[in-house]
């Protein structure tokens, strides 16, 4: 269920709550390949699936480490819908670890907590624990905290 914030009054009240877990994205050979083409990041353990079988510790392609963020956006929009903004500006990522590598057509999910939301003269500071879970994995992708500005209207 996607929750939806009309007001910094509103996403106040969410502060140290969970808010749940987006559907499952899986990752393809063709969006990590275009991923690469965007990004000028051609390393053959993202694209040479040949040649990751037979030589990768993973036995085949991954997902590059960045091409995981930036599914942020799209995961976080599946869990709240902020309404009545001006503009959402990405502020800061913090303590983001890589723990595992996502292998191609593997399929992720966002978890995410709003740590905490402060008042800085009507934008909204909001900082989210986010964990990138791997279906089928006990170890997470990634975890970290990010922090989005909301300004609303």
């Amino acid at each position: 269920m996607t929750l939806t914030i009309r007001s910094l009054a509103e996403l106040q009240q969410y502060e140290g709550q969970e808010l749940g877990t987006s559907a499952a994205h899986t990752i393809t050979q063709e969006q990590i390949n275009q991923f690469a083409a965007a990004t000028l990041d051609f390393q053959w353990i993202h694209l040479d699936q040949e040649r990751a079988r037979a030589e990768s510790p993973f036995g085949g392609t991954i997902a590059h480490g960045y091409l995981t963020v930036a599914l942020l956006p799209y995961l976080w929009a599946q869990l709240v819908v902020i309404e009545n903004l001006k503009m959402q500006v990405n502020y800061e990522i913090e303590s983001l670890r890589f723990n595992q590598a996502v292998l191609v057509d593997s399929a992720v999910r966002l978890r995410a907590k709003l740590l905490s939301v402060k008042d800085l003269r009507g934008i909204a500071k909001a900082r989210i624990e986010v964990v990138l879970e791997i279906e089928g994995s006990k170890k997470p992708a990634y975890s970290g905290v990010i922090t989005f500005l909301y300004h609303f209207q």
